[in-house]
């Protein structure tokens, strides 16, 4: 695996998954993240302005798209008002319809004057402050970065670990913030849904909050939910950067029948 090598290449408005794209599930199959940070970018590329906090973001995946079919992705913007703008994308693979997105745009303004209750900011080292992990899967040999803070994918307790990205989502394009939170969301399912035997869900959806986009490279990120029931489980984390809170990444998923091996167990 090339360290620096993007997750696709692009001609016009056709994108190619590369090698480093594939997930943790098949070999051949493309990551989830690279599924939510691709429709992030087409949005935010087509649709979005500094006057506009991409606030949410869904990403349905309902089929699991392969990494040798090209990819183009479809937008329409469904309402462009003077505060709300709302955009729709389609994931498409080789023809087929495999992942669809929804995002809404609000117009910045100003916090209006009073106190609300949030909670306390998170009380945490510093990435750089943080001895690199000596175990390569927990950034799945090089697709991101981490710094663990406090628990494991799998631990019973609670977890928070740093992320950062170490390669361009597109050749030739830097990360935007927005692109950089949607490509590291799909990890809320993993670090959420992991149990003391292996990860055993995947997630069929991402959703992102944010109240602000984050201005350093590192994601932090902390559980705060995980139920399941009868083979379907919800998880979600709260999302900072090294300035504070920025808002929420939940994941529905159901069971797989085979789980996935922990990995701080060897």
């Amino acid at each position: 695996m090339t360290t620096n090598m993007p997750f696709f290449t692009r001609d016009g408005d056709t994108f190619h998954p590369t090698e480093v794209a594939n997930g943790p599930w098949d070999p051949k199959s493309l990551h989830g993240r690279v599924i939510v940070g691709l429709l992030g970018f087409a949005i935010e590329e087509r649709h979005s302005g500094p006057e506009f906090v991409p606030a949410r973001l869904t990403v349905d995946m309902f089929r699991l798209p392969t990494i040798d079919k090209p990819i183009n992705v479809t937008t329409s913007l469904v309402r462009d008002g003077l505060r709300i703008r709302v955009v729709e994308a389609e994931f498409v693979s080789g023809g087929v319809s495999m992942a669809r997105a929804s995002c809404q745009l609000l117009r910045r303004t100003q916090n209006p004057e009073g106190n609300v209750w949030s909670p306390p900011n998170w009380d945490v080292p510093r990435p750089s402050d943080i001895p690199k992990p000596t175990d390569p899967r927990l950034g799945m040999n090089g697709k991101w970065m981490t710094r663990p803070i406090v628990g494991h994918m799998g631990s019973l307790g609670p977890r928070r670990l740093w992320m950062s990205e170490v390669r361009e989502l597109v050749a030739g394009v830097p990360m935007t913030p927005f692109v950089h939170v949607a490509v590291g969301a799909d990890f809320a399912s993993p670090f959420a849904n992991a149990g003391d035997q292996g990860l055993g869900y995947i997630n069929s959806d991402v959703t992102i909050y944010l109240h602000r986009l984050p201005v350093t490279n590192w994601i932090g990120f902390e559980v705060v939910n995980h139920h399941a029931t009868d083979g379907v489980a919800i998880g979600e984390c709260w999302l900072y950067d090294e300035q504070g809170p920025i808002g929420t990444a939940t994941v529905a998923a159901l069971a797989q029948r085979k789980p996935m091996a922990n990995p701080s167990k060897r």
